[in-house]
């Protein structure tokens, strides 16, 4: 009897502790720079958020062509996909709405419209 009663109170003080020690809080998550923000705090930041949401959608009802998508112009885009093309090497033909084209650039400069020049030139007048 002696024996689980010394086992009892010798088990006792590791439960209590258990019990005793603090329930993880916000702050523990947190990094140490950020302090814990407070209930009021928390709510008014929703608030804030929740008008500015309604703020940005009554500006896209009001004025709904500041938010149309602006259109590429598929030859500016076809340009800009010809002077990227890291292929293209000094004699290739390349062929456009505007007619066919030699490079005449060099691998080791960046293009340039100039180095492409047209198959068949239109003469002079």
């Amino acid at each position: 009897m002696a024996a689980a009663v010394g086992l009892a109170l010798f088990a006792c003080p590791l439960s209590c502790r258990a019990q005793t020690e603090p329930e993880p809080s916000l702050n523990d998550y947190l990094p140490p720079s950020e302090p814990e923000v407070s209930r009021d705090e928390w709510r008014q930041r929703i608030e804030d958020a929740r008008r500015r949401a309604k703020e940005v959608a009554r500006e896209r009802r009001e004025h709904p062509e500041l938010y149309k998508p602006i259109p590429e112009d598929p030859d500016l885009v076809a340009t800009e996909r010809l002077l990227r093309d890291d292929s293209l090497q000094r004699g290739d033909i390349v062929a456009t709405k505007k007619g066919m084209f030699v490079y005449q650039g060099r691998s080791d400069q960046p293009r340039r419209d100039q180095d492409f020049v047209p198959v068949n030139p239109k003469p002079v007048r």
